[in-house]
């Protein structure tokens, strides 16, 4: 199909996709064209994206950690910030390792993680039914289990008390603030995915209160925040038993607050 696009004086889909506001429409040409088989398809998928499907969606894929992740329609796009989040859990895993990636999505973070630490135990727990089958997908590729259920309630029993690394993308932007978000995200990513309550956090703060009973000794919990909101993640870490501190990323626009496990909640 790259003849279709470079036959076109000035390339008509280019021109399509800037006309849509598509600020790389150079690059996601050419990413249409390779994924396409027919001329028809192609028109299709152009068609999509002008509407403003995310091109992740459009494609079937999205590109993270240097990895190619299966992203269904209505599942959440990873996103290059939390490339710390991984960058940080792969710190501190090793071979045998019991990894767990809440609030997976597509299983992106998981998949990652144990894409650059040879022989983890990898799970991964999901709400979303959509996200949960992409999620499949994905973690079941790579050896790893898929829980369907709301965070901790979807775990087997098995894993209590034996997870090494904790990673959590969980929603953080306060509700108010959707409206805000880019179209692609808002319209088309389901809002459990987006939506963290009055101040974005509440799904951490029921992280972090029940991290302790899955934690193995020694283990870490690390949560994808805002810097507006890490020292809040902080202090919801230490009333339960995590011993915070936060690391940033200026390139990524990136924070994570990484919490040791204690058992000494704050104040005792």
């Amino acid at each position: 199909m790259s003849a279709f696009l470079s036959s076109q004086p000035g390339s008509a889909i280019v021109t399509t996709l800037r006309a849509a506001g598509c600020v790389f429409a150079e690059d996601e040409a050419q990413l249409l064209v390779a994924s396409a088989c027919t001329p028809e398809e192609l028109a299709v998928m152009v068609e999509r994206r002008v509407a403003g499907e995310p091109l992740e969606h459009v494609l079937g894929w999205a590109e993270f950690c240097g990895l190619r992740i299966a992203v269904d329609p209505g599942v959440f796009v990873p996103r290059r910030r939390t490339a710390l989040l991984v960058e940080q859990a792969a710190r501190l895993a090793r071979r045998g390792s019991v990894v767990l990636d809440l609030c997976c999505g597509s299983g992106a973070v998981g998949v990652a993680i144990a894409a650059a630490v040879d022989g983890v135990e990898l799970h991964a727990a999901e709400l979303e039914p959509a996200a949960a089958r992409c999620a499949a997908r994905n973690v079941g590729a790579v050896g790893g289990h898929v829980h369907q259920g709301d965070l901790y309630g979807a775990l087997p029993a098995a894993l209590r008390g034996r997870v090494d690394v904790l990673v959590v993308n969980a929603p953080y932007v306060p509700t108010e603030a959707i409206a805000l978000m880019p179209p692609e995200a808002r319209d088309h990513e389901p809002r459990i995915a987006l939506d963290g309550g009055a101040d974005g956090l509440d799904v951490q703060r029921r992280v972090a209160a029940g991290a302790g009973e899955w934690l193995a000794p020694g283990g870490h919990l690390l949560i994808e925040t805002s810097r507006r909101q890490a020292p809040l993640t902080e202090a919801d870490f230490a009333c339960n038993g995590l011993d915070p501190r936060t690391v940033g990323s200026a390139e990524l626009d990136a924070t994570v607050v990484i919490g040791a496990m204690t058992g000494r909640p704050q104040g005792e």
